[in-house]
């Protein structure tokens, strides 16, 4: 895994900031990769209740993690009871790292 143990505290806290403590945090993608460099970071960012404004709270954790990783680029999915399920949501779950949760 390519995140520092300072990069991991950051997703967590602002994760918990925004959505609560009850959230599953799973990083995927290129980051996952110890022989690749570089790219941004992957989340899915796994919710026990309803989202009513999904894209705000994506764009809210994206943005302040970010801010606290210098600028990082962050993607961040959503998976919660009344969103649709795409096939990324698998391929999140199948390869990627448990941060939380």
């Amino acid at each position: 895994m390519r995140l520092s143990p300072a990069h991991v505290d950051v997703i967590r806290q602002v994760t918990q900031e925004v959505v609560g403590p009850c959230a599953r945090v799973i990083l995927f993608g290129s980051r996952t990769d110890d022989t690749l460099r570089g790219g941004d970071v992957d989340l899915m960012i796994e919710l026990e209740d309803e989202v009513v404004e999904p894209a705000l709270v994506m764009a809210r954790i994206a943005s302040r993690i970010s801010r606290r990783m210098d600028g990082r680029k962050v993607d961040v999915l959503l998976k919660a009871p009344n969103l649709s399920i795409q096939p990324i949501h698998a391929v999140a779950e199948q390869t990627g790292i448990v941060l939380c949760g």
